[in-house]
């Protein structure tokens, strides 16, 4: 198999597929006529580096979410047992 050379627009446009436009490395590949391959080493050539979170912690993140979490999930308890107290006196 000979080695095709592509225009870097061509590239680009591939790499915005997947990375704008949230199209599978797959599908894209397959439109496409190229390898997987290819596109991997095109995105790490063309696609613009993910902005890092400022001063996001992730452990601070986690407990707010676990503390959430087991504020919901005693909620929905509640109401299942409410639900099973009533649904008793209707009969």
């Amino acid at each position: 198999m000979g080695t095709s050379n592509y225009s870097d627009e061509f590239k680009r446009d591939a790499v915005q597929q997947i990375t704008v436009r949230g199209y599978p490395v797959r599908e894209v590949s397959r439109r496409l006529g190229v390898s997987s391959h290819s596109l991997y080493k095109w995105m790490k050539l063309f696609a613009e580096p993910a902005p890092k979170a400022s001063g996001v912690d992730h452990e601070a993140e986690n407990r707010r979410l676990k503390r959430e979490l087991a504020r919901v999930t005693e909620k929905r308890d509640i109401l299942k047992k409410a639900n099973a107290y009533f649904a008793q006196d209707a009969r």
